[in-house]
């Protein structure tokens, strides 16, 4: 990292711009990572959805900091196993980050046995996994409504749809309050009415914007746009 560093320092260069990015980013995911927000999305959020969405038959969901995909995978196998009803709706589910190199892996949707066997239930494996040498893929029956772009939160946004979930998790507390400001400003942008906004449980939106009103459901906490 500090190589990068010192060469960005002394002429701005993408490549190593690049590679500073990458060694500064924490890319620590895993399957149903914390299962709270996922317990809320299947009992509350999605059914909440369903209804308000029924004659637009759309969905839209976001995961922002997506690192390797597991995250936005996670929910595709839960609309898959508890709202099938929902897979002939238009389904849009994106996932975004900084780094070229992880959303590759991502697009990629394959997995080694370690990247699994964290958080993932071997029933979901056998179902939505295929086995690829000494790794998983995903099927291509998961990963069909799935889009990977590659966004920094805090330049210029590329052109988003209108999302009925967002989740921004642990990504948030490494900003300054001014720069929270400013991306959830941003994030109000890309929300329908009614949406909600899914941050990591040391996160809040309290006395950064109050469009967002802090709602619970069951052990996990989210934010309301109102």
């Amino acid at each position: 990292m500090w190589a990068c560093l010192q060469r960005v320092r002394t002429k701005r260069q993408p490549d190593w711009e690049h590679c500073l990015v990458k060694a500064m980013t924490t890319n620590e995911t895993n399957f149903f990572r914390d299962l709270h927000p996922f317990d809320a999305l299947r009992t509350t959020l999605i059914p909440e959805v369903t209804t308000r969405n029924a004659a637009t038959r759309t969905l839209n969901i976001w995961s922002a900091a997506c690192s390797s995909g597991q995250e936005l995978y996670s929910i595709a196998m839960l609309l898959h196993e508890h709202f099938p009803q929902l897979l002939s709706w238009k389904l849009e589910l994106v996932g975004t980050d900084l780094s070229s190199d992880i959303l590759e892996r991502a697009r990629s949707g394959r997995f080694s046995q370690i990247e699994v066997n964290r958080g993932l239930p071997v029933s979901l494996l056998m179902k939505y996994f295929r086995r690829d040498g000494t790794h998983w893929r995903i099927s291509p029956e998961l990963s069909k409504a799935i889009k990977f772009t590659k966004m920094n939160l805090i330049e210029p946004w590329p052109a988003l749809p209108t999302f009925d979930v967002e989740f921004l998790r642990n990504v948030l507390v490494y900003f300054a309050p001014e720069t929270k400001k400013q991306i959830l400003g941003k994030l109000r942008k890309v929300m329908r009415p009614g949406a909600v906004l899914v941050l990591g449980a040391a996160e809040t939106t309290v006395g950064l914007n109050a469009a967002f009103q802090r709602e619970q459901s069951g052990n996990s906490v989210f934010y309301r746009l109102t």
